[in-house]
């Protein structure tokens, strides 16, 4: 009883009397409801649902928030209905606790598929409020610190879904204390001795920096002083989980990280801040490139100070972070601050939790499954960013290592999808370079452009990723339709007849068979190579069958556009100009080859698996062809062939050399041209040089 009436004491001093009443009505309602459960610490139950309350009122939340906390496990644990909850405390506060106890039995095992589909629901719960995440990460807080009452495995396991999951949230939604928390619990729990170890190692180095700690301290406090400025300087702690980390991502010993020295710097209004900053500046030496500025430009989570590096007395490096009390209390519970210093507004903290929520909902609407939203997910919760400005001046927020390719898509996905180059501060650039902050990008685009499988080896950004990989799977579903379209009429035009000639009973008599909704569903079939067009062909018409077989048929025309269901086949790699067959291959859609490949002769007349092709006259794109050059051992001859291709306006793929003797090299050269007539102009350009004593074009 005296539990519940501290705790009331507390709500007093930022919560009306009224809702200090409806919280203590909360408690005694769960109080009832748990009677007689205990926890495997051997306390109560109901001082679980208490504690997370009280982690909640840490942080000044809303009395809705400390009811659902005090409420969150009657759904699960007690035969109390939603309805009888929304009765007596409102919907909102049963919404909260529906929520909540979804998230109850979220697992984040390895990657299966559940830790991902229970993921997605956490998206699903947080869009609608919020507050739910929140409730959830004091509850897992709470639970972190009593898992010392769990069995080694259950503790193993919870302790990792902490640190990979629900950390990373914390942080992403700015709450760094409870962040913190969260790591040190899961990583004393997963790590004990590597924990015990650097924490031995930390109070061994802090008896030896107490008194350095001390001098820069007052040094600072007298800098203040000689400027008349106002500030609470307070010595910031170096986390066992953030040290583990930096060691094992940087490579750097316990003593390089130890040596840093870091402050920080209270005021009382942000004027102040660039004041305190000037005054510091002046007084020890600051290192170039080190200063950054997040009051002007905050952080994706809200987060808001001014960092910068300096050299003090000795040389020892100085860290100091300087801000406002109210930046100070957004650093530290972050979208939870919203409910104590603008309840009555959208700021700019709870704008960009919303954003980064609404983010996760579109990252899930384009995914293809659940493991690649948990993917896309893992990108985006919390890396290292970069400040990027649009030529308008306006800022976007990138993770750490994003490419023109990530800007586009942040820009808007059409500008995503319609990409063709762009300017990185004015300059030409290429799509992969990788992005640094304070960049001004521009991004070039072209009416009919298309995504490009190949940026998915450098993309980095959640949403750029899903939408690339959403792009490409609808464009090869449409590429496969318009591909089996043709292979089945040419297949019927075999037969002597077409699709119009085709009763609708039979055509709805084999799409029953074959279980396809549509003939769009049994054409995207035929184009990816998953059924044969000849074999559907005769079941369409099976009274033809027997005395007409399938024969060659009109000849498919490729155009080069078709690039998501036809390839070209990597043995002979045929180019325009070149005779071609195309070899139906299941889950792949349709290899071209060049007729007298080997890899097809055991069926090129088999007319279910080979399609007679030619190729369009205005064929688009590049193709690889393979040269084999015999060549004298004379110096500067690769870069004499280099120069050549290039002059021919080819491109090198790759370059290899096979030593035959002292004299004589083979040198291998995988090129990227147009066709025929551009092959010849190149290994005519080869032929004039004079070390170049033979050229063959690899047929397999």
């Amino acid at each position: 009883m005296q539990d519940i009436r501290v705790f009331a004491e507390r709500l007093e001093d930022y919560l009306s009397h009224d809702q200090v009443r409806q919280v203590c009505r909360a408690y005694y309602y769960a109080e009832q409801a748990h009677d007689g459960q205990m926890r495997q610490t051997g306390e109560a139950y109901i001082s679980h649902p208490l504690q997370v309350a009280n982690i909640l009122a840490d942080m000044h939340m809303d009395a809705q928030s400390l009811m659902a906390a005090l409420l969150h496990d009657v759904i699960e644990d007690t035969g109390i209905t939603r309805d009888s909850l929304a009765s007596q405390f409102g919907e909102s506060v049963a919404e909260l606790v529906e929520g909540v106890s979804k998230l109850k039995h979220i697992k984040f095992e390895s990657r299966a598929q559940a830790q991902a589909e229970n993921f997605q629901k956490m998206a699903l719960a947080m869009a609608r409020d919020i507050r739910v995440i929140l409730v959830k990460l004091a509850d897992r807080l709470h639970n972190m610190r009593t898992i010392y009452a769990l069995g080694i495995e259950k503790r193993r396991r919870i302790s990792r879904e902490t640190l990979e999951m629900y950390a990373p949230i914390a942080h992403r939604l700015g709450m760094h204390n409870l962040r913190v928390e969260l790591e040190e619990l899961g990583f004393r729990s997963l790590y004990p001795m590597r924990a015990e170890r650097i924490q031995a190692a930390v109070l061994s180095s802090r008896g030896n920096r107490k008194e350095l700690v001390e001098k820069i301290r007052e040094a600072l406090s007298d800098c203040l002083q000689r400027e008349n400025l106002d500030g609470r300087i307070l010595g910031r702690e170096k986390h066992l989980y953030s040290i583990y980390r930096k060691m094992k991502e940087k490579h750097r010993s316990f003593g390089e990280i130890m040596d840093v020295y870091a402050f920080r710097i209270i005021v009382d209004n942000v004027d102040t801040c660039y004041r305190v900053l000037g005054a510091v500046h002046n007084y020890y030496k600051p290192v170039p490139g080190r200063f950054k500025d997040y009051i002007a430009i905050p952080k994706a989570n809200g987060y808001q100070s001014l960092h910068t590096s300096l050299l003090g007395m000795h040389a020892v490096p100085i860290e100091i972070q300087i801000r406002t009390e109210e930046m100070e209390a957004m650093a530290n519970n972050g979208i939870a601050a919203h409910w104590l210093y603008k309840m009555d507004q959208e700021d700019g903290t709870h704008h960009r939790a919303r954003e980064w929520v609404k983010g996760l909902l579109e990252l899930q609407k384009h995914a293809g499954n659940s493991l690649e939203f948990i993917e896309n997910v893992k990108t985006d919760l919390f890396p290292d960013e970069i400040y990027l400005f649009t030529p308008k001046g306006n800022i976007l927020t990138l993770p750490h290592g994003a490419t023109p390719v990530d800007f586009a898509y942040a820009v808007h996905t059409d500008v995503g999808h319609a990409c063709v180059a762009c300017r990185i501060d004015r300059r030409l650039a290429p799509l992969s370079e990788k992005l640094t902050s304070g960049q001004t990008v521009e991004v070039i685009t072209a009416p009919g452009a298309r995504p490009n499988p190949g940026w998915l080896s450098f993309a980095v950004s959640g949403k750029a990723r899903s939408n690339i990989r959403h792009f490409l799977k609808h464009q090869q579903r449409s590429d496969s339709e318009a591909l089996g379209t043709r292979l089945l009429s040419k297949a019927l035009a075999a037969l002597e007849t077409t699709m119009d000639m085709v009763s609708q009973d039979q055509l709805e008599k084999l799409l029953r068979e074959y279980r396809h909704e549509t003939l769009a569903d049994l054409y995207a079939e035929i184009g990816i190579g998953n059924r044969l067009a000849s074999a559907v062909a005769r079941q369409l018409l099976p009274a033809v069958t027997g005395s007409n077989p399938p024969g060659r048929g009109p000849e498919l025309v490729v155009s080069g556009r078709e690039d998501a269901v036809i390839t070209c086949a990597r043995c002979c790699h045929p180019i325009p100009g070149d005779p071609i067959v195309g070899h139906i291959s299941s889950g792949r859609g349709m290899v071209i080859h060049r007729e007298g490949c080997n890899n097809i002769a055991e069926f090129a007349q088999d007319p279910s698996k080979c399609v007679h092709l030619r190729w369009d006259d205005q064929v688009v794109g590049e193709f690889t062809v393979d040269l084999r050059l015999e060549c004298g051992n004379e110096r500067g001859v690769l870069a004499m062939v280099a120069t050549t291709i290039t002059n021919a306006e080819a491109g090198i793929e790759r370059m290899s050399v096979e030593d035959r003797d002292a004299r004589f090299s083979t040198l291998h050269v995988s090129l990227r041209l147009q066709d025929r007539v551009h092959l010849a102009r190149v290994m005519k350009g080869l032929r004039k040089l004079q070390a170049i004593t033979r050229i063959t074009r690899v047929r397999n």
